[in-house]
């Protein structure tokens, strides 16, 4: 029987999608396993947005384009090459089955394509990838998910964008949602259609700059949110996101 909280975060890992974890830990599938941040430029960029809006008609194109160049490149000044760790909060539902649930624990993302995800609540389970590898580990139920992690993070799938920003301007047609003076939030929409996912939404703050929440949708109108706090750029040690496999633990491939 599917695991409601392995779905859920199916919504946002869509590499993740169609695995069927039963209860005597045999695994199917359907289909294939593929399954921000403005840096500062000598001049606050909201009055930049602001005066987008004064010498451009709110219509035109050109004054759009001025404006979304002015975020990507602030993005990827900001992200690009670096590390950094966050405190997560993540709501999410399935809309079919009208059921919302709610996790929280800390990331970490590194480029490229480093990440470890540790959830603490409402129980611990560890998802880490070191770009090529990737295991989904669950203590309580002395069970690891182990496969490649290039065929499930491929073309900057799910939140693997966070560990290489370059994916975003490479797989996405980027859109401006939403300009506020608190935030700026930034439509996603991939290159190529994703049978999974439609879109994902980046909120960005005018204050610190800093990615604060990302929300993600698929064809479903399932919607996975994650907001992101006390975030810290800093150099983070390798072995972060790497997996040594407990002696006596069930192992379940997904390859």
């Amino acid at each position: 029987m599917l695991k409601t909280n392995e779905k859920i975060f199916e919504n946002f890992f869509d590499s993740l999608y169609n695995l069927k974890v039963t209860r005597n830990l045999k695994v199917t599938r359907k289909g294939d396993q593929l399954k921000s941040i403005f840096h500062r430029t000598g001049f606050s960029l909201f009055y930049f947005i602001v005066s987008c809006f004064v010498f451009f008609s709110p219509a035109s194109a050109l004054g759009s384009d001025i404006i979304k160049e002015e975020i990507l490149t602030a993005i990827e000044n900001k992200y690009s090459g670096k590390s950094f760790e966050a405190n997560f909060t993540q709501i999410s539902r399935l809309a079919a089955l009208d059921i919302t649930e709610k996790a929280s624990g800390r990331a970490s993302f590194s480029h490229p394509g480093k990440m470890r995800w540790e959830y603490m609540k409402p129980e611990h389970h560890v998802i880490i990838t070191n770009g090529k590898s990737l295991w989904i580990f669950r203590p309580e139920e002395n069970q690891i998910m182990q496969g490649d992690a290039s065929q499930f993070f491929k073309s900057g799938a799910g939140g693997s964008f966070l560990s290489d920003i370059s994916l975003i301007r490479k797989n996405y047609t980027i859109n401006i949602k939403e300009i506020t003076a608190d935030y700026v939030e930034i439509d996603l929409i991939a290159k190529i259609k994703n049978a999974n996912i439609s879109s994902i939404v980046i909120r960005i703050s005018q204050k610190n700059s800093e990615i604060e929440r990302v929300v993600t949708y698929n064809p479903y109108d399932d919607t996975t949110l994650f907001e992101f706090s006390d975030i810290q750029f800093k150099k983070i040690n390798p072995d972060v996101f790497e997996f040594k496999v407990p002696y006596g633990v069930n192992i379940i491939k997904m390859d």
